[in-house]
């Protein structure tokens, strides 16, 4: 049974049989008291008159006695009703007003509605379960390039949150434990236009079953799980869970490669940003030297391993190193806040800070006093709340680490552009003078904004025209479609970084590489010129014109007026 009508036939059915008994009694007793007709013969009321007449009592309302002038005995009868009928009205409509304002009932209420509006999605969406830093950011990540999201959380002031704020799609959301797999089939898991899961909450033993839940109702869906441990990690990898990330290895993995290759993190930065956002400055730490981590626990364990494997030479600060660890060079012991545990650690002759604490202010007071004693160093700040980032702005930090915006970001770029994870795995086996090619050619692309990237699928509901085209056995050449579909001499601002084709990727695909149907494509360049190039692939007049044949009319004015138009041109 319905849970809204469950709640209501269990609350309302003391006032409801309450209504019904009186009815009954009410109508039982003037239908049995003798009554008179006008000419004071004896006569009876029907049923049907006692329920007309007991209806409009019960409420006051007061249309007179029917059908015949009452007797004293009826009135007196009726004058036992009114109280009666009253009273009862007032108990049911009170019980109504307790019901209506009920938690449970509310809630019901709410989750019904918010079933009817998930069940009602007619466009592809994501469930993302937890709606804290990372999950809200994602979130707007997603509704800002217009990819449609429901979101599940325990918190009812992260709900109440998301229904307040600006997103540029609508999200539903629900108040519930995203770990119960009722909550999350409520939520769309098996809805056919689910398109993946993202748990995102805080607790690695909640995102760990999310993603046991998803995989055993819904095989083939794609989940992506956030992760702080490597022991969940593995776990959740050995079921089978599509992409796993740990902020703190991926921020000391980017840093790791901006130390060896700086113009390919660079390049990253850029393509991972949104279209039109300034173009970010390229980072330098230093390739060698002695450098300090406050904070050995996740974060700065992290940052010590790949530290260590660029050959540097690291001092760990730590205040409780007995829970956390030690590592082999040993630790000073102490928060690092303090000018004198900083000298203790070579402050004044290390090139790099990692101020890694779970504390913004104790990171905020490590960067400050760090930069009092050395002026010169490369400081990585971690970020733990987003609501600091001002002060973080204007600490000094060169690089800022903030695990929810990493992770963020990372899954946004796994959702919306799949080929652009796939292109940074393959760019990392480049060499850096490649990078840095490929960085001056985005920059004298797009000057100083950050480029648009986006994927192209050639398939007859994305690329009509070039798949008519493929079908009739002439192949346009990635050449033709990157010509201007409204001066076809001009080539556009786009430069074409990846194609996928049955499972095999290549980088920077030439000029000359002739398309096939079901190829993938990924570009970046000015937003205007992925417009345009859509206008080749769904128009087969576009493709015609830059293809430099003449574009053939079937309709029927162009018909008549295409024989005038030529001997127009011939003369």
């Amino acid at each position: 049974m319905d849970t809204i009508v469950f709640l209501v036939f269990r609350r309302m059915r003391a006032p409801l049989l309450s209504l019904i008994l009186v009815y009954a009694v009410a109508m039982a007793g003037l239908a049995l008291i003798p009554a008179q007709d006008a000419a004071g013969d004896p006569a009876t009321m029907s049923l049907f008159h006692a329920f007309y007449f007991v209806s409009y009592m019960s409420t006051t309302i007061g249309f007179g006695e029917l059908p015949n002038t009452f007797t004293d005995a009826q009135r007196l009868w009726v004058s036992g009703c009114v109280f009666a009928t009253v009273a009862v009205w007032i108990y049911a409509i009170g019980t109504l007003i307790a019901l209506l304002q009920d938690p449970t009932f509310q809630r019901a209420i709410r989750e019904r509605r918010f079933r009817a509006r998930v069940r009602g999605l007619c466009t592809p969406f994501y469930l993302v379960c937890g709606y804290g830093q990372t999950g809200s950011a994602l979130v707007r990540g997603l509704t800002d390039r217009h990819l449609h999201a429901v979101v599940v959380d325990i918190d009812p002031e992260r709900i109440n949150l998301l229904q307040l704020e600006n997103q540029r799609e609508y999200v539903p959301a629900f108040c519930a434990d995203a770990r119960s797999p009722a909550h999350l089939e409520a939520a769309g898991l098996r809805h056919p236009l689910c398109q993946g899961v993202v748990a995102l909450t805080n607790v690695n033993e909640t995102n760990l079953k999310i993603a046991i839940a998803a995989k055993l109702m819904h095989p083939e869906v794609t989940v992506i799980c956030r992760a702080d441990s490597h022991e969940v990690e593995a776990n959740m990898a050995s079921f089978g869970t599509d992409h796993i990330y740990d902020p703190f290895d991926t921020f000391a993995l980017y840093m790791a490669t901006a130390i060896q290759a700086p113009c390919l993190t660079l390049l990253f930065d850029w393509l991972s940003g949104f279209g039109g956002e300034r173009l970010k400055e390229p980072l330098f730490p230093p390739t060698r030297g002695r450098w300090v981590i406050c904070g050995y626990g996740r974060f700065g364990k992290a940052m010590y391993k790949h530290l260590k494997e660029q050959g540097m030479e690291v001092q760990v600060i730590e205040a409780l190193p007995h829970k956390t660890g030690i590592p082999e060079e040993g630790v000073v012991q102490g928060r690092g806040t303090e000018a004198v545990t900083l000298e203790q650690a070579g402050i004044r002759r290390a090139v790099g800070l990692v101020a890694g604490t779970d504390h913004d202010a104790d990171n905020l007071s490590i960067v400050m006093t760090a930069l009092m004693l050395n002026r010169g160093l490369f400081v990585i700040a971690r970020e733990n709340q987003h609501h600091n980032h001002q002060l973080f702005a204007r600490v000094g930090a060169h690089a800022i680490m903030h695990p929810s915006l990493i992770v963020a970001n990372r899954i946004g770029i796994r959702l919306v552009n799949p080929l652009l994870s796939d292109f940074a795995t393959l760019a990392r086996l480049e060499d850096e003078p490649w990078a840095c090619e490929l960085v001056s050619r985005v920059l004298g692309l797009v000057g100083e904004c950050a480029p648009h990237v986006w994927e192209i699928v050639l398939e007859p509901g994305r690329a009509f025209a070039v798949c008519d085209a493929i079908a009739r056995g002439e192949p346009p050449t990635l050449e033709i479609l990157l010509r201007d579909p409204q001066a076809r001499d001009e080539r556009l601002p786009v430069i074409p970084l990846l194609l996928a084709r049955d499972g095999a990727r290549w980088l920077l695909p030439g000029p000359e590489t002739e398309l096939e149907a079901g190829d993938r494509l990924l570009c970046c360049g000015r937003e205007w010129a992925s417009r345009r190039m859509g206008w080749t692939l769904q128009n087969l007049h576009a493709l015609d014109y830059v293809c430099g044949r003449e574009s053939w009319r079937e309709g029927p004015v162009w018909q008549l007026l295409a024989p005038l138009l030529r001997r127009a041109r011939d003369h």
